[in-house]
């Protein structure tokens, strides 16, 4: 038998090679960068302006984002510095498009969209292009997700550069490219910039990289990227550090079950062969960076409380790709999708009414815009204000029509020329003479069973109003008391309630 004859035998016997599978085409590559963007968008501009509302920490961003950039250097020294570079930006998005509530939410709709695609891509490169959609349309499904996208601070904007960065380290690790961990090291230090907490991340990505064991190079590189991160947020961790108090409202971990649910859910489906074995294999991925930043959290609480969840957002991007891939794989082992689609339908359904809470005010922990309009409904002309404490001056500050006409007793100095949240408060002595001016005082505090703290002027305060003042009828809105009081010699006192404030004067809380 002649060589050519033999030749197609030999074929026969030889299988083709496979390609790959973390080499998808260019189609699908760009259905998994457009769909899960697009959703993310559909979802934040659903419902966006939740009502016209604004909560407290919105509120911050809106007032400071309106300031000019050496006031919000200046402020920043004070209070607020790990957001100033957040507010910086939003300060020249207002400048661009203007400063309403559109604005103030649109980047964070757009930030998490990237995020999106983002986790798109990655579940892309490690399970194929399945998983990869899977994973992408997962992500901007998840309640936590849909509640930063549509806030007005820097949580989203962190989550899509540590992202992109966990991309860049996925890609990185087979290329060895000095440019491509330039890049990586950049994005993360953009995030950490951003909020501190970030640097969780990194932490994670190393012990990835320990995991997979990667070659010597490979890490080499990592750690000097991984220290330009630490060294390039150093100078702000230090000086942030004196701004500790802060964070003293946190009295224990904030919304810990969110994370718990999901960390189990997760680590279950890492439990399955999920993906190719690469380079990088997606449960080894996906586990620290969903589990490892909150658990260190969680560690650092027993010192000091620090967990809240947004302060980890970014790991929702491990239970997304987690999800995708693990619904790739159950699949791939079901011959019929009649029970995937039931599956799916069931989860949508459980995710409508979350998703409908999420665009109602009381889904915040409070809300300005009620709290403002509440203060001028109950005032009058001339009448006094007071804030129980100082720090909640902030909370009717972005829009002082609300305040237009009362007089705020405490003021001594406005929180724009003082560079502060919430302006200098006159001494003690002054703000009980300022208080006995006045018949009527329109007094904002927190809900009932909060404190305010104490401090000379915050005693002043509260002994003023017990000794000459009597309690005329309190509003509750969310977050917030607003209370008139009257003077004992005031004859609208005698006259009973106002018609205009229902259930003012019998003690009701409304």
């Amino acid at each position: 038998m002649s060589l050519d004859e033999r030749a197609p035998d030999v074929a026969r016997k030889v299988p083709p090679p496979v390609p790959a599978r973390r080499q998808s085409p260019s189609p699908a590559r760009a259905v998994v960068v457009i769909a899960p963007l697009s959703l993310t968008i559909a979802l934040g501009l659903w419902g966006i302006r939740r009502k016209n509302s604004m909560w407290g920490d919105e509120s911050v961003t809106y007032q400071l984002a309106h300031r000019d950039l050496s006031q919000i250097w200046h402020t920043a020294q004070h209070v607020d510095l790990v957001h100033a570079l957040y507010y910086a930006v939003m300060h020249e998005i207002f400048g661009l498009f203007g400063g309403g509530l559109l604005t103030l939410r649109l980047p964070s709709v757009l930030a998490m969209s990237v995020a999106a695609s983002g986790v798109g891509l990655l579940a892309l490169r490690l399970a194929g292009a399945r998983a990869g959609l899977l994973a992408g349309l997962v992500f901007p499904l998840l309640p936590q997700v849909q509640k930063y996208a549509q806030e007005g601070r820097s949580y989203a904007m962190v989550c899509a550069l540590v992202t992109w960065a966990t991309y860049a380290l996925v890609v990185s690790v087979p290329h060895r490219a000095r440019w491509r961990w330039a890049v990586y090291g950049s994005t993360m230090l953009l995030a950490c910039l951003l909020h501190e907490f970030a640097v969780l991340a990194l932490v994670a990505h190393g012990v990835t990289l320990v995991v997979s064991r990667v070659p010597r190079p490979v890490l080499r590189a990592w750690s000097v990227a991984a220290a330009g991160v630490v060294a390039g947020l150093l100078p702000l961790a230090i000086r942030s550090a004196g701004q500790s108090e802060q964070v003293s409202w946190i009295g224990g971990p904030v919304r810990l079950r969110y994370f718990l649910v999901v960390a189990v859910v997760g680590v279950v489906c890492a439990r399955v062969p999920l993906g190719v074995r690469g380079s990088v294999r997606l449960s080894v991925l996906a586990v620290p960076i969903l589990v490892l930043p909150g658990l260190l959290l969680l560690i650092a609480s027993l010192v000091k409380p620090l967990f809240v969840d947004r302060y980890v957002l970014y790991s929702n991007i491990g239970i997304a790709v987690l999800l995708g891939a693990w619904m790739d794989y159950f699949h791939r082992l079901q011959r019929s999708s009649r029970t995937a689609w039931i599956a799916a339908v069931a989860v949508l359904a459980a995710l409508v009414q979350p998703s409908l809470s999420l665009r109602t005010p009381q889904s915040r922990s409070n809300d300005v815009t009620a709290i403002g309009a509440t203060v001028r409904e109950e005032g009058r002309p001339g009448d006094g204000l007071l804030y129980l404490s100082g720090l909640h001056r902030a909370w009717t500050a972005a829009n002082p029509e609300d305040t237009r006409f009362l007089t705020d007793l405490a003021l001594a100095q406005d929180p724009v020329s003082s560079n502060t949240l919430a302006g200098v408060e006159l001494p003690a002595r002054e703000i009980a003479a300022r208080m006995l001016e006045f018949d009527r005082i329109i007094a904002v505090r927190d809900p009932a069973g909060a404190h305010a703290p104490a401090n000379p002027q915050e005693e002043a305060k509260a002994s003023t109003l017990r000794r000459h003042f009597r309690e005329y009828g309190t509003t509750q809105v969310n977050g917030a008391r607003v209370t008139v009081y009257v003077r004992d010699h005031d004859p609208s006192w005698k006259a009973g309630p106002r018609s205009d404030s229902p259930g003012a004067g019998d003690g009701v809380m409304r």
